[in-house]
């Protein structure tokens, strides 16, 4: 799997650039994507409003209500949601994609052809998972944020001046930067994950359904495992922005 991710990163540069290959798996990736994203995201930034704002309410710090749940949003929760969802949906098409190709010999002929299927098939979708997993995450993080903002304003009292200000004196933009790079590097995963079990795939058609499961689970896991790294690295690089 390490050696193909250091492929895809070694033959995108290479000629010919796949453009409308990239462009038409971006537009696949987004359409299984982006509504079951958009949806996810407001009962989420819900969830962590209301439970924010109950918290802050019994320790009398309510006017910090906007920065805690818009901060956890941002940083923890866009990049999370938009890494399962593409990984879940659009991971597991690609997947399946890529491995009903492989049981039909199609990636065989295509190396007997001297086509490189990681060059022809490989890297337009995970280069198409990285985009749309980019711009889904700023999605994601522009409906959390008006979530969160509808429930704690309209379902608990909230202030929406104390909600605003406590987001504006305590967010800054590297907490940005750090949610698009997460989701930068989880649609790459997700993409070589998936491109891993579809080109390796067990025998048989049975095989690309298992090799579909697998490569959901090994993806899960391994973005909770990189959120952990790349939380714990910011945390201790980037210094918190104080009142």
């Amino acid at each position: 799997m390490s050696s193909l991710a250091w492929d895809v990163l070694r033959m995108v540069p290479r000629r010919p650039f796949q453009f409308k290959e990239v462009v038409t798996q971006a537009w696949f990736f987004a359409s299984v994507t982006i509504l079951p994203t958009a949806l996810v995201s407001i009962p989420f930034g819900a969830v962590i409003a209301l439970q924010l704002g109950a918290l802050t309410k019994q320790i009398g710090a309510q006017s910090f209500t906007g920065a805690a749940s818009a901060l956890a949003i941002i940083q923890q929760a866009s990049p999370l949601i938009t890494a399962l969802l593409v990984a879940g949906a659009g991971g597991s098409a690609m997947c399946a994609d890529i491995g009903a190709r492989k049981i039909r010999d199609e990636i065989d002929a295509l190396e007997v052809m001297g086509v490189s299927a990681v060059h022809r098939l490989v890297v337009p979708r995970v280069l198409g998972a990285m985009m749309v997993a980019v711009l889904l995450n700023g999605v994601v993080s522009v409906v959390g944020v008006l979530g969160g903002y509808f429930f704690n304003v309209v379902m608990q009292g909230g202030t929406p001046g104390a909600y605003l200000a406590s987001f504006n004196a305590l967010a800054q933009l590297p907490d940005l930067y750090i949610s698009e790079v997460k989701a930068l590097l989880y649609g790459f995963v997700a993409g070589v994950v998936a491109a891993y079990r579809g080109l390796n795939p067990p025998a048989g058609p049975k095989g690309v359904g298992d090799a579909v499961n697998q490569a959901v689970v090994i993806t899960f896991l391994l973005l909770f495992l990189i959120n952990v790294v790349l939380t714990a690295i910011y945390l201790s690089v980037v210094p918190a922005k104080g009142m």
